[in-house]
């Protein structure tokens, strides 16, 4: 068989400040620069999940495209929509929100729901100029 991907779109808005904790804020200033601000800024993210493996004979189906959109309500939208990462999330409260730990976090949230046949891929739109992806690997 020959597999198929299929993507399911969303968006999610969040605050994050990126900072080391183990630097001070004159280091953490020069290499996050704005991002570092003490009181935040925010995003309107964009995720692409891409979803890969055969079609189901019986479905017609690599997966459910609705049990795909509630999964990433529950494992993204639901955790992360209108938060700020740092203080509202469990996922960053010792881990730098960037876009790479963000994309890696739903990546891992989301493959533990998925079946063992299937592989995922996200990308993540911090911007329309900023993105990242993530494949597990």
């Amino acid at each position: 068989m020959m597999s198929v991907s299929v993507c399911r779109v969303a968006h999610f808005n969040a605050a994050h400040r990126l900072y080391n904790k183990a630097w001070d804020f004159e280091k953490n200033q020069a290499v996050f620069g704005k991002c570092n601000n003490p009181n935040y800024h925010g995003h309107n993210y964009k995720l692409e999940v891409w979803v890969t493996g055969n079609i189901d004979p019986e479905t017609g189906y690599v997966i459910d495209l609705g049990l795909l959109k509630s999964m990433i309500e529950t494992e993204v939208e639901n955790r992360f929509d209108h938060k700020n990462l740092n203080e509202d999330t469990i996922e960053f409260k010792d881990l730098n929100p960037t876009a790479e730990n963000i994309a890696m976090v739903i990546w891992n949230r989301l493959n533990a729901k998925l079946k063992d046949d299937l592989s995922l891929r996200v990308r993540l739109y911090e911007t329309e100029r900023n993105i990242v992806e993530y494949a597990g690997h």
